[in-house]
């Protein structure tokens, strides 16, 4: 029987950004845009769809407390690459029913803040990627 105690606590995530904890992240998100055509059948008054492809996108969410990013990208941008990195989520909520762990294989960031604050504010980070390709590594059956 589902109650709310199954409901997974995001403060239980974690990222890990090519085999590195990142202890200053508080959120990810990740997600497959689904690519359309519309299709218009005989006989069919309705507009169908069909897939075409794909497009990954996300954001990892983080603390502004180091340089990971602008260690981890500003070389390689600056020599005219495109760096890709591996994002591994994790998610496991001692209370949940299971856990969950996906790896984004072919993380490429959008952006890269080389400067981001405000007198009186907390220092965040928002690191939007897209990626191609993934794997499902745990998953939580309902």
């Amino acid at each position: 029987m589902a109650n709310a105690e199954n409901i997974m606590n995001g403060s239980f995530g974690e990222i890990w950004l090519d085999g590195e904890k990142v202890a200053e992240a508080y959120g990810l998100e990740a997600k497959i845009e689904l690519e359309k055509e519309e299709i218009a059948m005989c006989g069919r008054p309705g507009i169908d769809t069909k897939m075409m492809g794909y497009k990954g996108t996300g954001t990892i969410k983080l603390h502004k407390m180091n340089s990971r990013m602008m260690l981890k990208l500003s070389d390689r941008i600056k020599q005219g690459i495109n760096p890709r990195l591996q994002i591994l989520s994790a998610l496991a909520d001692p209370a949940a029913k299971g856990a969950e762990r996906i790896l984004i294989k072919d993380a490429a960031f959008s952006d890269l803040a080389l400067a981001a604050w405000e007198v009186k504010t907390k220092g965040v980070l928002e690191c939007p990627f897209t990626f191609s390709d993934w794997e499902l590594l745990d998953m939580v059956t309902a």
